[in-house]
């Protein structure tokens, strides 16, 4: 059973972001690993702005889109220490495998198919709202 609905998981997702945006300040570390933060957070934001679920602004993700993406970064974030030479620095190192297992756990506990799925993105794309006119 997933816990998380679709609002509730936009609420992860701003602290998310936030959380990224001032990781290297909380944590103390720069380099690569701060900009990369930076980067992650942005995006985070931006994507959790475009996505079709209640937090979204202007709901042009689908929401299992959305869901797949964050699959995709929580391996990447538990890989990023390796990927980008910064595993000899412990509070990067750590920040990056937590923040990589926690988003693989919010992505397990949501449920990114329930009925607020449906919305302006993915009805977009159905067979039945094009017009051949």
């Amino acid at each position: 059973m997933k816990m998380l609905s679709p609002r509730a998981h936009g609420f992860v997702d701003y602290a998310v972001a936030a959380l990224f945006l001032l990781a290297p300040s909380l944590f103390g570390f720069g380099g690569l690993p701060e900009t990369l933060c930076y980067i992650l957070g942005a995006a985070h934001l931006g994507m959790t702005l475009l996505t079709a679920f209640p937090l979204g602004a202007a709901k042009l993700i689908p929401f299992p889109v959305h869901g797949a993406i964050e699959a995709t970064v929580a391996v990447l974030l538990v890989a990023a220490p390796w990927l980008f030479g910064f595993d000899e620095e412990p509070a990067a190192r750590s920040f990056y495998l937590v923040s990589g297992v926690a988003v693989g756990l919010v992505w397990l506990a949501t449920d990114y198919r329930s009925s607020y799925a449906t919305t302006t993105a993915s009805a977009r794309y159905r067979p039945e709202h094009r017009s051949f006119s």
